[in-house]
């Protein structure tokens, strides 16, 4: 869409919205006991639409007293907590998805706090239809219930939704999951949803956000976590899996699908001191660069990393403005290639203002090699552009890293804690969670014996509580801790222990693996998959 189009469609949607000034009923019971922890307790409360023929509610005084508070409570906009389901199965199922995000913070009366991941699945009750794309996201909002159904139909209408039948094909889909501890029924909403306890596809995202959370108490509803309630759904024929979009033409990576083939990502480095492989790409002419990327593709790289600045420890740093001079000739000529045209391109920088033209310029991943610590700018650019991103361990610079290798709670807890901080802090930047890609950082901040240990427990670091679903890309080509094992001084002859090392990652779960040598490192994954990815 362009940004012509999308004010368009922005101003539109304001002109939808229906009427927030509506007036409510609120309808409480003399037996339900007052809630004394909280000012206003909506667990004891009813909305619905006022209508001129009802007749008046017999009140006590203590439900005109509900009456009160709670109108004043919509009135003074408090902020409330909601939790929207995000569905679609037709089109791009995921830029539905987060166009319809967009729309829904457009008027500054939701924001979106976070997102779970997306889930394939199989359409229930309606079956012949395409497979759904699901999530879920904790909003904040001043809007009441009803008011925010009205704004998320008006994204809905906007987005061109047409309802052929019900429960039926749609290209967006959202609906209200709970909101606070409001339970309610009339004929537009039912709170909690009707039919969340009985569907995977939308209890196993929302788990993703508030597993220990529970229903509103009241006597209709079932007690327990929302996880317990998903447990005792029947197992699904074909597990669900989050899936992570990286460019048009290539298939989504899905973490959770145990047959899934490891991702091969080539280093495209053209810089002058790159600690392997400096200075073979820098300033070279266009046909020379050309040939390398086309070899890089036909020995089976998908995804193309560009790094214009080294990483290496005492590395000399470039100007932002060298940097982007070295990446976007780059960035021009794959875009240019016939054989490149499915390719993923990924930008290795810790620069928001290079990530951000970059991005600009046609690239489609960022990996930024300290999850956003390095620049403060980082994290919120790349919640505006949308991409999909990789956050890596590091701690410190790469001046300063390697006296950074303390974990006195272990290297497992210490990369999985800190890994999970970068997490939200990037959703709280606006980074979705299906966007996000995760590395445990071999060889940054870590000793030789912990970079063992990473490789060898690579699979409980995939399970860490906070970070399970997340793919992975594990990068341990012709690193120093190698050569130190194999006895290897050149950086370029250490290809068979970056092989054992790269099997290592497969088998720990790794979904990508970055590497220098790409057709042999190929035939090891490969080989992986083929033992393990069954």
């Amino acid at each position: 869409m362009s940004c012509t189009a999308e004010l368009r469609a922005l101003s539109s949607l304001r002109r939808l919205r229906p009427n927030s000034r509506s007036s409510y009923n609120v309808v409480t019971s003399r037996a339900t006991p007052k809630c004394t922890q909280y000012p206003t307790c909506y667990s004891t409360l009813s909305l619905r639409p006022a209508a001129s023929t009802q007749k008046p509610l017999a009140s006590s005084r203590h439900s005109r007293t509900q009456d009160v508070r709670f109108i004043s409570q919509v009135a003074s906009k408090k902020k409330h907590r909601a939790y929207v389901a995000l569905g679609s199965n037709m089109g791009d199922r995921v830029a539905m998805i987060e166009q319809a995000c967009k729309y829904m913070e457009a008027g500054g009366k939701i924001k979106i706090l976070r997102t779970s991941s997306l889930w394939e699945t199989k359409a229930m009750y309606v079956v012949d239809q395409n497979m759904f794309v699901n999530g879920a996201c904790e909003i904040e909002t001043s809007l009441s219930p009803t008011e925010l159904l009205d704004e998320l139909q008006a994204v809905e209408n906007i987005m061109g939704r047409v309802k052929v039948i019900d429960k039926g094909p749609r290209n967006i889909d959202l609906d209200i999951l709970l909101y606070e501890d409001v339970t309610m029924k009339n004929e537009r909403l039912q709170l909690p949803h009707a039919l969340m306890l009985e569907r995977e596809f939308v209890l196993r995202p929302l788990c993703e956000l508030i597993p220990e959370e529970s229903l509103p108490k009241d006597e209709a509803l079932p007690a327990g976590a929302l996880e317990e309630h998903l447990l005792r759904l029947p197992r699904s024929d074909e597990p669900m899996s989050p899936l992570t979009p990286l460019a048009a033409g290539q298939p989504n990576i899905t973490a959770y699908q145990s047959n899934r083939d490891t991702r091969v990502m080539s280093i495209l480095n053209v810089t002058p001191d790159s600690f392997s492989d400096g200075g073979k790409n820098f300033n070279n002419n266009e046909a020379t660069l050309a040939n390398t990327i086309r070899s890089h593709i036909s020995a089976g790289a998908t995804i193309l990393d560009i790094g214009g600045q080294s990483t290496r420890p005492s590395a000399v740093q470039v100007s932002a403005k060298e940097e982007l001079a070295r990446i976007l000739p780059a960035v021009d000529l794959i875009k240019r290639l016939p054989e490149a045209k499915n390719i993923a391109i990924s930008i290795d920088t810790y620069r928001a203002d290079v990530a951000e033209e970059s991005i600009k310029a046609g690239a489609h991943i960022i990996n930024d090699v300290s999850a956003g610590l390095m620049d403060d700018k980082m994290l919120s650019t790349m919640g505006k552009l949308g991409c999909t991103v990789c956050l890596m361990h590091m701690r410190g610079t790469p001046e300063t890293m390697t006296k950074l290798t303390s974990y006195p709670d272990g290297i497992i807890e210490g990369v999985g804690r800190e890994l999970l901080e970068r997490v939200r802090a990037a959703q709280a930047a606006g980074v979705r969670r299906w966007r996000i890609i995760l590395d445990p950082g071999i060889g940054f901040a870590k000793t030789q014996e912990q970079n063992l240990e990473l490789l060898r427990r690579l699979h409980e670091l995939t399970k860490y509580p906070g970070l399970e679903g997340f793919p992975w890309l594990v990068g341990t080509s012709r690193k120093a801790f190698i050569g130190k094992i194999t006895g290897i001084q050149e950086a370029k002859d250490r290809i068979w222990g970056t092989a054992a090392a790269i099997a290592a990652a497969v088998e720990g779960g790794s979904d990508i693996v970055r590497v220098h040598d790409v057709a042999e490192m190929r035939q090891v994954a490969k080989m992986a998959d083929a033992i393990w990815r069954v």
